[in-house]
This record gives structure tokens, C-alpha cells and sequence, in this order.
């Protein structure tokens, strides 16, 4: 969660006076971050104290300190480091600010996915997997760690020339603008084969996923900016989107599946060095 999204969840619980600051902050931050003291207040209707109690109320240490800490949340955080960091936070808060601005963005997604496109994904990959099809993961970069998907462009090119109807890629990027994978998702959809891709809105390869019937986007939308920052918050969701296609896929083969699944766990406990009781 971001500065600016933490003092707009504080807002019902500051005084009325305190309440005018906190909104003027999240009305118009960048000016905020740069007013004198006499200005904010002003601009709040409250004295010059009540800005400097709200900054303290919200947990920073006066008026000095909030705008500090505001300045780079406007700035979109420590450059090329993280967004939701400011450039002298101690460990302790670099832990609370990286674990909160990914656990937003999970519960984010999880009241914006489309639940339609995952059961249409769903349904083309179990299906692909009741038929013996094959089901190809691409990915480069950050996103080819992903799903230890396929990863060199010209490997890719080979693998989606050879797929057929019926058979599954999976598309999983970032940006949504990797030359590479887009290549790979043109040629599996003149092949005719169902391409699922993991992107977010808007970028080239969605848009490429969303012309046909066996083109399914799951859109994995987030505040990162991958022009600056390493892809971190995306990683976390595309793994979780991964997730929730393989247990929902485990549960539409539960007669096939499921004993697979359970000798793949006895072998590999077999091979721990270490065995429990």
C-alpha cells in the first residue's frame, strides 16, 4: 500500500480537522509535498498545528518528516529500487512497506479477475490434458522464471510452428511488448490453437488475445512500472495466476490426476535425506 493509500484508508479514523488535511493530501499530493505550512493550512481550513498533529497522527514525526516521505511517494519511490520506498527507510520499514504493496496488489486482483476468463482457461487446458495435447508455457526474461516456461525466442518460434488445434501456449509477460512472445502467440493462433495470456491490459499481446474465440487474456494488472522498477509485485501475481490454473485444472481431473499427484509426493519424500518419524 502506498503512502497516499494509507492515509486515504485513515481518513474515518482522524479527528474532522485532521480529516480536511488527510483529504487534501490525497486530492492533490505533489502540492502538498512542496507548500509551506501557513498554505496547507489555509487550503485545509485548519490551524497550523492540526497539519502538523495530522502528520503525526498518521504515524510520521511532524510535518518535516511527512513531506519528506511524501516527496517520494510522488516520485514514484527510490528510482530503479521500489516503488513504495523512500530513500532513508530503516529495515523495519522497508519490510512493512514491500510486504504491504504486494499484499494490495494480490487483494486488488483478487476483487478485479475476470472469473470467466479463468474458467474458459480452465476448461481449454484440462481439456487439452484429457486429450493427451500439448500445453506449452512461454515466457522470457523475469517472466520466463514464471512457469519454467520456454524461453528462447527461436525455441519458441519451433514449438508454436508444431502446435495444432487443440493444443494450449500459455503467454506469460510483463509488458505485453517482448517482440519474441508476441511472434510466438501470432503463429499458435494461425495454428490454431487456444493461447492464453498472462499480461497486463491494454499492451500488445492483450490485445492480440483478444480477438477470437481460442484467445483468452488473464489480465495480470498491477502499479509497477516495468520501464523503472524490477518486476517484482508481477512475478508474485503471474505465479499466483499459475496456481489457480493448475488447481483448477487438478480439480477437473480428479480421476487421472490425483494418483499422479499423490506418487509424484510419495517418490519425492524418498528422496529427502532427512526423514521425519
Amino acid at each position: 500500500m502506498s503512502m497516499i493509500e494509507r492515509v486515504r484508508a485513515s481518513i474515518p479514523a482522524l479527528p474532522p480537522a485532521e480529516q480536511r488535511v488527510a483529504k487534501l493530501v490525497v486530492a492533490d499530493a505533489r502540492s502538498f509535498a512542496s507548500l509551506p505550512v501557513s498554505e496547507l493550512a489555509e487550503r485545509a481550513h485548519v490551524s497550523k498545528p492540526t497539519v502538523v498533529r495530522f502528520c503525526r497522527s498518521v504515524g510520521y514525526d511532524g510535518l518535516a518528516d511527512f513531506k519528506l516521505k511524501l516527496a517520494g511517494t510522488v516520485n514514484e519511490g527510490v528510482p530503479f529500487v521500489h516503488r513504495a520506498v523512500d530513500e532513508d527507510d530503516k529495515p523495519g520499514d522497508i519490510i512493512v512497506k514491500v510486504v504491504d504493496n504486494a499484499v494490495s496488489a494480490l487483494l486488488k486482483y483478487r476483487n478485479d479477475a475476470a472469473s470467466h476468463a479463468f474458467e474458459r482457461a480452465i476448461e481449454a487446458l484440462a481439456g487439452a490434458c484429457r486429450r493427451g495435447r500439448r500445453i506449452e508455457f512461454y515466457g522470457v526474461g523475469n517472466s520466463g522464471i514464471v512457469a519454467v516456461a520456454l524461453s528462447d525466442g527461436h525455441v519458441q518460434v519451433m514449438s508454436a510452428t508444431m502446435l495444432q488445434p487443440g493444443d494450449c501456449a500459455v503467454i506469460i509477460s510483463n509488458s505485453g511488448r517482448s517482440r519474441d512472445l508476441l511472434d510466438a502467440a501470432d503463429i499458435a493462433r494461425k495454428k490454431g490453437a487456444t493461447v492464453i495470456v498472462i499480461t497486463c491490459s491494454g499492451s500488445p499481446l492483450a490485445q492480440l488475445a483478444s480477438g477470437g474465440s481460442h484467445q483468452i487474456l488473464l489480465a495480470a494488472d498491477h502499479p509497477e512500472d516495468y520501464d523503472r522498477y524490477s518486476p517484482m509485485v508481477s512475478r508474485l501475481l503471474h505465479l499466483m495466476i499459475i496456481d489457480i490454473l493448475t488447481t483448477g485444472v487438478a480439480l477437473r481431473l480428479p480421476g487421472e490426476l490425483r494418483p499422479m499427484l499423490q506418487e509424484i509426493k510419495k517418490n519425492l519424500r524418498a528422496k529427502r535425506y532427512a526423514q521425519t518419524p
